[in-house]
């Protein structure tokens, strides 16, 4: 899961993430994620926590020695670099979400999606569009399409809803989900 460091302006934004994250500890679906206590990472984490579900976080040294590791996790995991960090994340995944975010969020899913153009892996990308936060990107995308840029399919096949319990199902029918 990719998401912010921060809360942003919108109290929906932090509902949506915890409804997301009590989702997944309701259907026993771990959670691997940057590691943060901060924004609406720590809020997934701490709600599948506070379900009883499983948590996983993938955190570069440098940002676990600013003090925003999250400490009551199931197992964090400390990488050197923020490629390896992105690497250990898709490989502990069976699929991928992206929240509300800014520039880490957004180059994290798509390099996460063009994996998926490449062959790298084939896991199913998700994006929770809460109060159409993701509208004018997921336009743009459209608009890359049409301007032969990017395979239809990689556009196609994302995963996009506002709700995040709809979301979580729809990409448990193109996932094996652990």
């Amino acid at each position: 899961m990719f998401c912010g460091s921060r809360l942003g302006n919108r109290l929906s934004f932090a509902a949506a993430a915890r409804r997301l994250g009590a989702g997944l500890a309701d259907r026993d679906i771990g959670l691997v994620y940057g590691g943060a206590s901060v924004g609406l990472m720590g809020v997934v984490a701490d709600a599948v926590l506070g379900g009883g579900g499983r948590t996983v976080g993938v955190i570069t040294a440098t940002l676990a020695d600013h003090e925003i590791a999250h400490e009551g996790l199931g197992r964090l995991e400390v990488v050197g670099t923020m490629h390896e960090r992105k690497a250990r994340m898709a490989e502990l995944s069976d699929a991928v979400i992206m929240l509300p975010g800014g520039f880490g969020t957004y180059e994290e899913f798509l390099e996460t999606v063009t994996w998926v153009h490449l062959g790298i892996h084939d896991k199913p990308c998700g994006v929770l569009n809460t109060d159409g936060f993701f509208d004018l990107l997921l336009t743009f995308l459209k608009q890359a399409v049409e301007m032969d840029f990017i395979a239809p399919r990689l556009v196609t096949d994302l995963v996009v809803s506002d709700d995040p319990d709809q979301l979580v199902a729809a990409l448990m029918v193109r996932a094996v989900i652990s």
